[in-house]
């Protein structure tokens, strides 16, 4: 039986230190923070989807390939970095040991937080103190942008209401929904697109405080949606092609029918 070549970390940065190597590989060689940007996005919700393989599976093999492609954005980022002379891996790693350190005071200090929530609440609390937030603004502004505009949402909505900045209960945030799209038909009604921009946006936000309210990750209830949406659409192709139909062919209504009868019955079922 062959032997298989064991790697550790400092040989995962050696390896990349060589693809970044005057002599290495021409793709490496030319990469950015810039250019690396769009990857580390698509890479980290790769790890999401495989965290969902895994969940419904039980089948880890995926969500391991991909973490190792999300460690090859963190080590490619620290290599351009030492390059340019402005920071190296092991700074990122003695930066986050430290905030972990100093973040978990009831572990590593004498501070007291026997629940998740007394937990969250003090890391809250230590990282307003270390940037140095006066304002709850700040701290919303520093929600990142590049996040998904449900999570960001959501992110904002949350950190108003520590204030008390909110809707008492989910009845009021539904009617705020439903005043925001009765705004939203109103601006489509004049033409007035820009208007309908912003509404619609509004609308949006109002849905997210919504799904708060509920207890509802807005962000995978709209994934679940959209799977639910492909799979009935499956079944309407499927069924009309099995009665010799074009959907190209058909009118709406006929496409209609085809939806309601998938309605009635079980996701696991199509």
């Amino acid at each position: 039986m062959e032997n298989k070549t064991t790697y550790s970390f400092e040989d995962f940065e050696n390896i990349i230190a060589r693809l970044r190597a005057k002599d290495g590989c021409p793709w490496d060689q030319v990469q950015t923070h810039e250019s690396l940007r769009d990857g580390m996005l698509e890479e980290a919700y790769e790890v999401v989807e495989g965290i969902d393989i895994y969940q419904a599976t039980g089948d880890d093999h995926n969500l391991c390939e991909e973490l190792g492609d999300v460690l090859l954005q963190i080590v490619m980022h620290a290599r351009i970095a030492e390059e340019e002379g402005r920071f190296t891996m092991a700074d990122v790693i003695q930066g986050i040991s430290e905030k972990m350190i100093h973040r978990h005071p009831h572990v590593f200090g004498t501070a007291k937080a026997d629940t998740p929530e007394q937990v969250l609440d003090n890391w809250e609390a230590i990282k307003q103190k270390e940037k140095d937030e006066q304002t709850i603004t700040e701290g919303m502004r520093r929600v990142a942008k590049a996040l998904p505009a449900n999570i960001r949402a959501a992110k904002v909505q949350k950190k108003a209401a520590k204030v008390g900045f909110d809707f008492e209960d989910y009845r009021q945030t539904a009617a705020k929904v439903e005043e925001e799209l009765q705004e939203v038909l109103d601006a489509a009604e004049k033409g007035q697109s820009e208007a309908v921009f912003e509404e619609f946006g509004d609308l949006m936000f109002s849905a997210v405080n919504l799904s708060r309210f509920l207890d509802v990750n807005a962000e995978n209830a709209l994934t679940n949606a959209t799977e639910k949406f492909i799979n009935r659409f499956e079944y309407i192709e499927g069924t009309a092609e099995k009665r010799g139909l074009k959907l190209k062919h058909m009118t709406i209504g006929e496409m209609d029918e085809l939806w309601n009868e998938i309605k009635h019955l079980k996701d696991s079922d199509i």
